[in-house]
């Protein structure tokens, strides 16, 4: 397991788990990154993610993404 920061750029990964406090887990689960959900690094700027995830385009901060293990 290791945190999306991590993630290659056009590769899908599998949501493994959410870490953070739970307003932060719901948020992100609100946005739609579920456990056992796919998501794809689009494009990374200055540690800050472009993600596809649920057929969306999202941008994720560093922070964020150090929460989403894959």
């Amino acid at each position: 397991m290791m945190p999306l920061t991590f993630a290659s750029v056009g590769e899908v990964n599998i949501i493994k788990k959410i870490g953070g406090l739970p307003e932060v887990k719901k948020h992100l689960e609100n946005l739609g990154f579920v456990v056992g959900g796919s998501v794809t690094v689009i494009n990374a700027i200055g540690g800050n993610l472009i993600v596809n995830v649920k057929e969306a385009r999202i941008a994720v901060s560093r922070e964020m993404a150090q929460k989403i293990m894959i």
